[in-house]
């Protein structure tokens, strides 16, 4: 167990502390990590839903624009691309795409380069949608790291990333 008392500073040490009652005979000491990552990704997915709810729009939809917008100028990418630099599926992509471009966030256009290939690109609108909720969620983001100092954030990153790194390779 993390805690060497009884008296639990919040609800993942009194879990940690049951299953150790429970089951001595396991090393349940990953819940004090595990448990406590999964609840924090649950309440940032759910502040970023109502943040972004609240602007009009949603992840996928942010996703789409963001990709488009982190590609540089003139911001424009193709289907095949936004699928790569999103990771989802091409079909995935294409819904993103018709909702987009039935809201006027994006247009697809046929490519000046080659006949075949279709482009997507933000319109006015897109942008605007896209510089409005990057600075209202960066902004947020930054308030729920407002406690921590640089040394803090910077010691995340490292845990954080080789903890990416274990859990990729165990899927290898």
């Amino acid at each position: 167990m993390t805690e060497p008392n009884d008296s639990p500073t919040d609800p993942v040490d009194a879990i940690e502390r049951d299953w150790h009652r429970e089951r001595p005979d396991l090393d349940v000491s990953s819940i004090a990590v595990i448990t406590r990552i999964r609840r924090t990704a649950k309440l940032l997915r759910l502040r970023r839903s109502r943040l972004l709810r609240g602007l009009g729009t949603d992840d996928a939809t942010l996703d789409l624009l963001s990709t488009i917008r982190r590609s540089g100028p003139p911001y424009e990418l193709t289907p095949g691309q936004l699928a790569e630099r999103t990771l989802v599926t091409s079909g995935a992509v294409s819904q993103r795409l018709t909702r987009a471009e039935a809201a006027a966030l994006v247009t697809r256009r046929t490519s000046t380069r080659d006949s075949r290939s279709v482009v997507v690109a933000l319109t006015p609108a897109g942008q605007d949608l896209l510089e409005a909720t990057v600075t209202a969620l960066f902004a947020d983001e930054e308030a729920t790291l407002a406690g921590f100092a640089a040394a803090d954030r910077s010691a995340f990153v490292d845990l954080l990333r080789r903890y990416l790194d274990t859990l990729g390779s165990l899927e290898e």
